[in-house]
């Protein structure tokens, strides 16, 4: 499987959009601040995921999330998850 997943920082609520074929690996990679994209972000969560089984169609996804109509739907889809920072 491949999977586009979307992590919150707790910090400030900034959202980052990541693709993975081991999510659980690729997620604690990021907890543990292995990646220079999220380590600024501070505390992180995992706060949504979506599976396939083509890569490309997970890619597809994942570069939709990243344009302005996809972060829009998003933050629809994700309306509670992504409230306000506690």
């Amino acid at each position: 499987m491949y999977y586009v997943y979307i992590l919150r920082s707790l910090r400030n609520g900034d959202l980052y959009t990541g693709f993975s074929k081991d999510l659980k690996s690729r997620i604690k990679t990021h907890f543990y601040r292995g990646v220079h994209s999220t380590a600024r972000m501070g505390k992180i969560e995992l706060i949504f995921y979506e599976a396939f089984r083509s890569e490309r169609d997970a890619r597809r996804r994942e570069k939709y999330f990243k344009t302005t109509k996809g972060k829009r739907t998003l933050k629809l889809m994700l309306k509670d998850s992504i409230g306000p920072i506690v």
